[in-house]
């Protein structure tokens, strides 16, 4: 594996301009591979954002040329590989700086690499992660085990593409992600009862400060509970709404 900050060339930045124009749209999604292609021949990609300050949230993702099994992916890495991911340790809060990372199959970890890499066929990533306070945001580009190895000339016109590609999807995550209504708690207690009526008034309560925008504990706090109690209970109510993480809380309400 290797780590190194992108140079500041533009030589490359002209594949950016198709998705210029999807911008706010949900093609941009779907579209990303093919224009990336030329330059980047990758079979599938994921964006998201891990992290201790953050719920892990996959904003992006799709595959080209191969069933697209993305969120399984997703899924696979939440079910442990993420808690113990170092492959990105050099985006430390001391260099906030955008970093590219190149990896190959068999340099990650063992866990990480069969229910991830090795049951669904990817052989390389090539990415480029910043770090956000206590949070990494990651957009990842996967060769498959059908494809030849990324090149050295591949590697560098990603390089020079990958800042502005940054600050591409960064922005079309910020025009397209779901927000919720602004609502008052009782308002939110009302939308969750008619959502799930098993929920608990304790549950209601906690899960509706979450949606008003407490952080936990602000609710511990406001509520005069421990923050262990609030937890018990903001995963009571995550369980009977079949959800794992805030931010699909919040989703469950974005239309």
């Amino acid at each position: 594996m290797r780590q190194w900050t992108p140079s500041s060339s533009s030589s490359s930045v002209q594949v950016l301009q198709g998705l210029i124009g999807l911008m706010g749209q949900r093609e941009f999604e779907t579209s990303l591979l093919s224009h990336l292609h030329p330059l980047v021949p990758a079979a599938s990609y994921s964006i998201y954002q891990t992290g201790t300050g953050c719920d892990p949230t996959l904003f992006m993702s799709a595959s080209r040329g191969i069933p697209d099994t993305t969120r399984a992916c997703w899924d696979a890495y939440l079910s442990g590989p993420y808690l113990s991911d170092r492959t990105f340790e050099g985006a430390s809060q001391a260099n906030p700086s955008p970093l590219l990372c190149h990896i190959t199959a068999p340099e990650v970890p063992a866990q990480h690499r069969a229910r991830v890499y090795e049951a669904h066929g990817m052989a390389e990533r090539v990415s480029i992660v910043q770090r956000q306070a206590t949070s990494i945001f990651a957009i990842n580009f996967y060769r498959h085990e059908h494809q030849r190895p990324f090149s050295e000339a591949q590697l560098s016109d990603f390089e020079s593409l990958a800042p502005a590609l940054l600050t591409l999807t960064q922005k079309q995550i910020e025009l397209t992600r779901p927000r919720p209504a602004r609502r008052n708690t009782a308002e939110w207690v009302s939308q969750l009862q008619q959502l799930e009526p098993a929920l608990t008034p304790r549950e209601l309560q906690i899960c509706a400060r979450l949606l008003t925008g407490m952080t936990q504990e602000g609710i511990a706090l406001d509520l005069g509970l421990g923050l262990p109690t609030v937890k018990t209970y903001r995963n009571r109510a995550f369980a009977r709404l079949g959800i794992h993480f805030k931010n699909e809380l919040f989703a469950l309400f974005a239309g």
